[in-house]
């Protein structure tokens, strides 16, 4: 099997691509450039391997050139809230209109189907159970997630689609919730930081992350899902304790408004369709974070 991973030369990318390789699947990533540096150091040597393509997502040639003969799609490829937030015209083609292009080219390669990253960025400030995104990035989730149901009603084509909040863990550099992976790395390298945000979030370990979409890739299942993803809430000051709880004597701090999101998360029944899955705590992930960037 070939699977797809749009955006697949980044973070999440890496995990999931680590995760797929070990089971024997082969991968093909479509990215903006051909950059194999995280793939690498999260992955390691089958970085190499990999089937690479470049274009841009929001060309449906280049899409469809680059999953033909794929089995199922991973489509993480996306602007993030600053960017959208900046140029929402841009982050529509990109976020929107990208993921309407990789489900024509699943639609129309035949493909058992698609599993892309929404975000917990459907919900509003106040309310994780019922969407109302406030942001631009969490508005062009939230359509992607209907764009999905459409599929399924008119092409029969199954989907799911995931919302994490905070995805923290080795690898992390971008976002505007890059802070606590970021400040893993600084204090391992004995560095100041300070995390752009205060109040709480759901914090979710991102080989957790990788491992459901490795379900919905290796998993048979029907219908157009959206599932939040809980990981643990903390508060930042919790992060940083948690951080010197490892490296004694880090000067973690945090500076900047609540993210634009309820720190409560509605857990969704994702057992269901896709099984059981691993849950690691907040202490384990920074430790393991922590650990990634001594060595």
């Amino acid at each position: 099997m070939t699977v797809l991973i749009t955006g697949g030369g980044g973070f999440l990318g890496a995990w999931i691509i680590r995760r797929l390789t070990a089971r024997g699947i082969d991968i093909r990533v479509f990215d903006r450039r051909e950059d194999r540096s995280i793939v690498r150091a999260i992955a390691g040597d089958v970085a190499e391997d990999i089937d690479w393509r470049t274009g841009d997502v929001a060309s449906a040639d280049d899409v469809a050139r680059a999953a033909a003969g794929c089995e199922f799609a991973i489509h993480l490829a996306a602007l993030l809230t600053p960017a959208c937030a900046e140029n929402p015209i841009l982050g529509a083609q990109v976020n929107l209109i990208g993921t309407l292009n990789v489900f024509e080219a699943a639609k129309s390669g035949g493909m058992r189907g698609v599993a892309y990253a929404s975000s917990a960025g459907v919900f509003g400030p106040d309310d994780g159970a019922i969407p109302f995104p406030t942001t631009h990035y969490g508005a062009f989730k939230l359509a992607c997630e209907g764009c999905g149901r459409a599929y399924w009603e008119d092409a029969g084509l199954s989907s799911v689609g995931f919302r994490p909040a905070i995805v923290y863990g080795p690898g992390r550099e971008t976002g505007l919730t890059a802070g606590p992976s970021i400040a893993c790395r600084e204090a391992a390298a004995g560095r100041p930081y300070t995390i752009g945000y205060s109040g709480r979030a759901d914090m979710i370990f991102v080989d957790d992350v990788a491992a459901v979409f490795e379900a919905a890739a290796t998993r048979v299942f029907d219908g157009a899902h959206a599932f939040s993803l809980v990981g643990e809430v903390a508060d930042v000051s919790a992060i940083a304790a948690g951080i010197r709880a490892h490296v004694p004597g880090a000067e973690i701090d945090w500076s900047g408004p609540p993210l634009p999101l309820h720190p409560v998360i509605a857990p969704s029944p994702i057992e269901v369709v896709l099984g059981a899955l691993p849950h690691t705590t907040l202490a384990d992930g920074l430790a393991q974070t922590i650990a990634f960037h001594r060595h």
